[in-house]
């Protein structure tokens, strides 16, 4: 499943590649794709004639205001704001503006959002019309310039949103209400993620995976940061030491950090918004790695299940 640096990576591509292209049209080709709240056709009709004034990312989740094109000028929503007031332009170099604080709010935006999850296997592919249709292409957005946004999704998992026009994006992207903090957000302090492992009698392992906790890690980062802060993931929340905590919290951001810089992991068929593989995976401490030898002691990596997910780990370097 994509997780946060794989969803960061697609987002920033998106910006840089999508905004200000009036929506000319599309094709559902598999209805449950679209969420619920909107038939196949509707989705359609609402998105046509519009553009993307900006991409977001909160959790796993992308979000796009819209724009209602008058005159062949686009004309941004009030979305996207903070409790700070307007969201910066978005910079390449920088990390998406949904990263600066997990206290933003999406507010009703003049012409609606667009939402999108991609679960398991989910892929957003920019190209050209005239590429040919892969297998698992089930939702089709046509922009000026004979270009095309495609939702790709071999499970079937990944769904698409709109949220209409002065409509609160969480009243409809309802998921978004559970999501705990950004990892990079000013609210995701030692002193919180301390308070919120305390007492709970379950593994860090699947602590972490808990989006309520913290928002956008999942099974490969999480791995990865325990293995980089040195405890097993087996290890009770209740259990862990005030050092250790601290050392997982320093992880998280900079497991994350690393692996938005190599613009994600490709392990089966993540692949950012123009095809490219993610090359985190090459420089992976454990994920995935199982009967290998670690990167630091040279013991062999092992692999259990928790909670139905696979882990890996160092018994050496982890205890």
């Amino acid at each position: 499943m994509p997780e946060l640096p794989e969803v960061e990576t697609i987002c920033r591509g998106l910006n840089q590649l999508t905004l200000d292209r009036e929506i000319l049209g599309g094709d559902v080709l598999l209805n449950s794709s679209i969420a619920r709240s909107i038939s196949a056709t509707d989705f359609l009709t609402k998105l046509k004639g519009k553009s993307i004034a900006s991409w977001y990312r909160r959790g796993k989740y992308l979000l796009a205001e819209l724009s209602q094109l008058r005159g062949g000028e686009g004309e941004r929503g009030r979305g996207g704001e903070w409790e700070s007031g307007r969201v910066g332009e978005f910079s390449p170099q920088t990390f998406s503006s949904s990263l600066k604080s997990s206290s933003f709010s999406l507010l009703p935006s003049k012409a609606g959002w667009l939402g999108v999850h991609l679960r398991m296997t989910g892929q957003l592919l920019w190209v050209n019309e005239s590429e040919p249709l892969p297998k698992h292409a089930r939702v089709r957005l046509f922009f000026e310039g004979n270009r095309e946004l495609r939702f790709v999704d071999q499970r079937t998992f990944g769904q698409m949103w709109y949220v209409p026009a002065e409509t609160e994006v969480e009243s409809t992207v309802t998921g978004l209400k559970l999501l705990g903090p950004e990892p990079f957000s000013k609210e995701f302090t030692t002193e919180y993620f301390a308070r919120k492992l305390h007492r709970r009698a379950r593994p860090i392992k699947t602590a972490l995976l808990d989006q309520s906790l913290v928002a956008g890690l999942g099974n490969i980062y999480a791995d990865e940061t325990l293995f980089l802060s040195g405890v097993m993931p087996t290890t009770l929340c209740a259990d862990l030491t005030a050092p250790q905590i601290e050392r997982i919290h320093t992880a998280i951001i900079q497991v994350l950090q690393q692996a938005i810089a190599s613009g994600g992991t490709t392990f089966s068929n993540f692949l950012n918004v123009q095809g490219v593989n993610g090359n985190y995976g090459g420089v992976a401490w454990v994920y995935n790695r199982s009967g290998q030898p670690c990167r630091t002691c040279s013991t062999t990596i092992e692999k259990i299940k928790l909670a139905g997910r696979s882990t890996h780990f160092c018994p050496s370097c982890q205890k």
